[in-house]
């Protein structure tokens, strides 16, 4: 799906957002792709990102969805909106164990308020075999934006 953009900076602006967003730079997720609906980013794994079995924390998995859903919103919206989760579901399809995690998300109907998203995870293994671990989607409600 090819969406256009409301903002024409989206990409410098999304990318000034990202950088401030501590929670992201504390687990190690970093973008990789930015265009208009969709973002992409990846993930290192370390133990921190593991549960108690050492498989990905689900929790892991719901953040790097939400993180590429919310900016794949945030990439259509008009200069001054911004973008928050309405609504969030994750499903997990199979545990994840390997060494990078990438992160898919993109808008798959945008409109003047909500935005309807959705996510890939895949885990990639020492061999670079990927499997699909999550599938996540979301619904995103644009808001005005209090500024920097």
């Amino acid at each position: 799906m090819n969406y256009e953009s409301k903002n024409p900076n989206y990409k410098h602006i999304i990318l000034a957002k990202f950088e401030k967003n501590i929670f992201s730079h504390h687990i190690g997720f970093n973008l990789t792709r930015v265009d208009p609906g969709i973002i992409e980013g990846e993930l290192h794994i370390q133990k921190i990102h593991e549960q108690q079995n050492g498989m990905i924390h689900g929790g892991v998995t719901s953040t790097l969805a939400d993180i590429v859903m919310g900016f794949a919103a945030y990439s259509l919206v008009a200069e001054g909106e911004g973008t928050v989760t309405s609504d969030l579901k994750v499903a997990y399809l199979r545990p994840g164990k390997g060494v990078k995690l990438l992160a898919k998300g993109r808008v798959i109907k945008p409109g003047n308020m909500l935005y309807y998203c959705e996510s890939d995870i895949i885990c990639i293994d020492q061999l670079g075999t990927e499997t699909l671990i999550a599938r996540g989607y979301s619904t995103m409600c644009a808001i005005k934006s209090k500024g920097d």
